[in-house]
């Protein structure tokens, strides 16, 4: 009897270790290879504008390859070493912050678009705030399992004590990136702030207040902008071009020389894309650096209302996807990982759509998986490499 099942264990150990095929999540390999066909299609006809001499569908192919690359390796680690080390990463990224707020400018460093936000070397450039962002919802994660799991009693004090943490651990990360003059990040690490708390398992007569004084302070900043600038200026220490955004969303006919002849023209490709669209590489309405955040201006007109409704359901599926992992693992920090990487998607889809279709305000948010830019796509592909980790694992557990 003991013979038996001796062999029957065996066989079950090489069905796990030879069957590793059927421990890769395809259908999330499927989601992001569709979309990286899409996004190079569309940064090849963004080139046909002529407003570079670079064509950079090429270098997003490159940006992919080396993406996919970086799954491959990550799907072999093992969540357990990154929780592990964990504050060591987290403490590296805000480092990586850090010394580029305090490094003075230099070829290493410079200033490209008004920030300093990207590190030089050569031709190869990076921006480690969006490497942050994927380290953040790590750090996030570990904090908030690590909690739950010593969590003997459900009380206000114990839930206020999870909240100063995630603030904590929140402060540093922000602080760095705002003062870049990069407010679309900032904005991304709070929405993943507010997802993680919401699924923390703090009190909601905790959660509803706070997010009400948050809405608050959003909206007294909006109203201050529109009617009483001036305080801003006094008090804050706001200058008057910083409310440009704002003025040319709610007005962009106004601000056509300004602000506002991004978000102009992108209402007009849309808008004259229909429901099937121009056709590849017929778009006529020029936007500056449509391949980046204006990306989705390329899909609606010259695929129309088809083809932007195509990629805003793959988008979806991906996130729908991601959140059923994160329902039916055992884990809770790789749980958690998941529903704030979610979170991330979920802002950047919102507020990248919503600000070409003029709903929000022009933050300069990409839209994942789509938007040119090395640093982007690869925070992502990290976070894919991550989710493939815990899929490769769970599955083996349930063999």
């Amino acid at each position: 009897m003991g013979k038996v099942k001796f062999l029957e264990n065996n066989q079950g150990y090489k069905r796990q270790n030879t069957n590793i095929l059927a421990r890769i999540d395809w259908i999330l390999i499927l989601y992001i290879s569709m979309l990286a066909v899409i996004s190079i299609i569309m940064i090849r006809s963004a080139m046909t504008s002529g407003q570079y001499n670079i064509d950079f569908s090429v270098r997003q192919m490159v940006f992919y390859i080396s993406g996919f690359f970086m799954v491959i390796v990550l799907t072999f680690i093992p969540m357990k070493w990154i929780k592990q080390y964990i504050w060591i990463i987290y403490g590296l990224s805000v480092l990586s912050l850090m010394v580029l707020f305090f490094a003075p400018v230099s070829p290493i460093t410079p200033i490209i678009n008004g920030a300093k936000s990207w590190y030089q070397f050569g031709f190869f450039s990076i921006q480690p705030s969006e490497i942050v962002k994927i380290i953040y919802i790590l750090t996030l994660a570990y904090v908030v399992s690590q909690h739950n799991k010593y969590k003997l009693t459900s009380d206000l004090n114990v839930d206020v004590k999870l909240l100063f943490k995630l603030m904590a651990v929140s402060v540093l990360p922000m602080l760095f990136i705002l003062v870049q003059n990069d407010l679309g990040t900032t904005l991304v690490m709070i929405a993943i702030l507010l997802g993680m708390i919401v699924v923390s398992g703090i009190s909601w007569w905790l959660i509803i207040p706070t997010l009400a004084v948050v809405a608050t302070i959003g909206g007294v900043l909006i109203l201050g902008i529109l009617y009483r600038p001036e305080l801003l200026e006094r008090y804050l220490g706001i200058h008057p071009y910083q409310f440009e955004r704002i003025y040319s969303w709610l007005q962009p006919e106004e601000y056509i020389t300004e602000g506002g002849f991004q978000l102009s023209n992108s209402l007009k490709a849309i808008g004259s894309g229909g429901i099937t669209g121009k056709g590849f590489g017929d778009g006529i309405i020029y936007i500056p650096e449509n391949h980046t955040d204006f990306i989705f201006t390329i899909v609606g007109e010259e695929f129309g209302f088809l083809g932007s409704t195509i990629v805003i359901v793959i988008l979806f599926m991906l996130m729908l996807h991601l959140f059923r992992i994160a329902a039916t693992i055992n884990d809770s920090f790789s749980s958690y990982f998941i529903i704030g990487y979610v979170s991330l998607l979920m802002f950047h889809v919102l507020q990248n759509i919503g600000m070409t279709i003029q709903l929000l305000p022009i933050t300069g948010i990409p839209l994942p998986f789509l938007s040119y830019g090395g640093s982007g796509l690869w925070a992502n592909m990290l976070a894919v490499g991550i989710v493939m980790s815990i899929y490769f694992r769970e599955y083996r557990q349930k063999v």
